[in-house]
This record gives C-alpha cells, structure tokens and sequence, in this order.
C-alpha cells in the first residue's frame, strides 16, 4: 500500500468475497489491504454481464506453464480445478434462468483436473455433463494448451452432438527454439499432429501466435510464415511480444526491435487474412443453425453465430431477412456471401 498511495484500498484476485467489506473500510478511511490467499472459487449467485442466452463459465484458476512471457502464474497463482459438481451445478442454474450456450473458459481448460482424485484430465468427462443438462444447446470450450489436447478430449468434441467441432488452442510459435524459449511445452512435431488431427475429424481451429519474441530471427519467422500456411487455421489472432515485469523473457537478450515486430506482424496478419477470405467463401451456400445474439440499429440488421463462431472473439453472420427475431432464438441459415471476418445469411424454413 505504500507504493501506491493514491489508492483506497486493495483486493487480492482471489478475495473476491471480501469486495464488500474492502468497500465498507475504505469508506472509514481504513485503507484496507486483503491480499490474502481465499476461496479461489465462489458459491455466490451468478451476476451475468453477457446477453441472457450465453454465459462462460470458469472451470480452472491459475497456471503451472510458466511460459516465460507470461506473467499469469505470478497474478493469479498457481492451477486449481474448480470441484467437478461445483461446475456442473453452476451450469444447470445457469440453464434454469434461460442460459441455452456455455463458454467454459480457464487460463488452461485441458488440464482441468490433473489436481483432483486420480491425476488424469476430466474435460472430456466435464463436457459430458454439461452437454446432459436439459436447456443447455450448445457447448464450448476455449483455452487449451497442446501438449494436453489429447486424443480423448478431441474424441468428445467430436462426439457429443452439443459440443461445438471448434477448438481454442493458442499456439505462440512454431519454431522448436523459440518454443524452448517460450518454455511451451509441446514440440512442433506434437503441434503439428493435433492440427492435423483436427483438420481429419473436422474440428474448426482457432490459434494465437506471439511475433518478435527475444531471439526470432527472420528465418524462424519465415517458419512461422511457412507453418501458417500450410495449417491453414480458421481463425487466428497474433500480437507482437510486450515485455511483462518480473517475467524471464523480459531480461532475456536479442531482444527484437518495435518496428521489425509490426512489420512481421503486419505481414502475418496479411497472409491469414487471404486464408480467412477463402475459408469463409468456401461456406457460401452451406446452411447453418444460428443463435441470434442481437440487432444493430445502425446497420438495420440481426445478427448471431452459428457453433463455429466463439462470442465476442469471431465474426458473426448478418441475417439479410427483414423478419423480427428474438436474441437467444435458433434460427435455421444459409449462407449468401463473405468476406474475411463476418458472414451473410438469410432464414430458411
């Protein structure tokens, strides 16, 4: 608190429940201080912030990775799975106020339960039992990390007719000796085995990717460049490495110079661009189920996503029908044109 003197109080991230009592002594002039290790999970009543037809829900706290540009494990600590029936329970209320789409989200989903009973990862079971609430329609999962993404949990998403065919799993690099650097586990052999096995069951891929990291070298990026476009992702997001403090990666040397890092970003982002356009073209003409998450007045149009387009993440697909819908509403769509981020469909019966 002596640090920062400007501030009336300060809350750990895990003394959520204690929000209200910082309030209420700060308000004295108490300057209260509780950083203290509490209850990772709440059994509080659910507040949601999204539209009343979607929610996320969290199933994990913290991280063990230690990627060494990642400064998560020193915030929020290290991984806990949330209790099983904790989740599940939350999911059901969540269906009972009207919640028909479940977002579990975590730093880490795959490796939700290594800490719990015998050790072995429980998010094929997890999906499982959400998708077996009555009202909930579609599930997803986002976050997953390579080396856990195995065989078992792909083999769920493909057969659990309500879990999206989309997986979430951020990549940051190709190259083995960044990777090392990264300290990612996972070779790039191991990588490209899991986008190939989702391409061969079907599984839309979304991946992140770090450019400029400390040491990349113009080769390793054309790798990157290679690697792209040979995955051909559906969805891919990139961000030029940002120092974070008391991370390993900040005071590594070769540390890569601003503008060769917007360069390359710039250049990656316009080759995933081009696959993005030809991917989307491609579902012209397909029909879709869609959840319709709203109207823009300004456009004069509803729009939604079909279980290939995450919220808030993804594009949409603009609905060209006049008709007036309801958000929450599962409406039947095909496809009528695209560009590289949003699609247009019209309603069919």
């Amino acid at each position: 608190m002596s640090e920062i003197p400007e501030i009336d109080g300060l809350l750990g991230v895990a003394e959520y429940a204690r929000l209200f009592d910082m309030i209420e002594a700060a308000d004295r002039g108490a300057r209260p201080c509780y950083t203290a290790n509490g209850a990772r999970f709440l059994r509080a009543p659910r507040v949601l912030t999204t539209p009343g037809h979607s929610a996320y829900v969290k199933i994990s706290d913290g991280c063990d990775n230690r990627c060494t540009y990642c400064a998560i494990p020193l915030i929020r600590g290290g991984y806990a799975s949330r209790p099983f029936d904790d989740i599940v329970d939350e999911c059901r209320r969540l269906a009972e106020g009207g919640v028909t789409e479940i977002t579990l989200i975590a730093q880490d989903t795959s490796r939700y339960g290594c800490d719990l009973g015998d050790g072995h990862y429980q998010l094929p079971e997890l999906l499982e039992a959400v998708s077996a609430i009555e009202g909930v329609h579609w599930v997803r999962v986002l976050y997953c990390y390579p080396d856990s993404t195995d065989d078992r949990l792909l083999d769920a998403i493909q057969r659990l007719p309500k879990v999206a065919p989309y997986l979430d799993l951020p990549l940051q690099h190709i190259d083995d000796d960044l990777l090392k650097r990264m300290n990612r586990r996972g070779s790039a052999e191991w990588i490209k085995s899991r986008v190939a096995e989702c391409h061969r069951r079907g599984i839309v891929l979304r991946t992140t990717m770090i450019v400029g990291f400390p040491g990349e070298t113009d080769a390793q990026f054309e790798t990157l460049l290679d690697f792209v476009k040979e995955a051909r992702f559906d969805r891919l997001g990139a961000f030029t490495y940002s120092a974070e403090e008391g991370t390993a990666a900040a005071a590594m040397p070769d540390q890569v110079d601003e503008d060769v890092k917007r360069a390359r970003l710039d250049q990656l982002m316009m080759l995933q661009q081009g696959i993005s356009m030809e991917i989307n073209a491609a579902r012209v003409g397909s029909a879709c189920e869609v959840l319709v998450d709203g109207f823009d007045a300004e456009v004069g149009r509803f729009y939604g996503r079909s279980l290939l387009e995450a919220p808030e993440s993804d594009g949409c697909i603009w609905l060209t029908n006049k008709q007036d819908l309801t958000p929450g509403e599962y409406v039947n769509v095909r496809i009528t044109a695209a560009d590289a981020y949003d699609l247009e469909g019209e309603i069919i019966d």
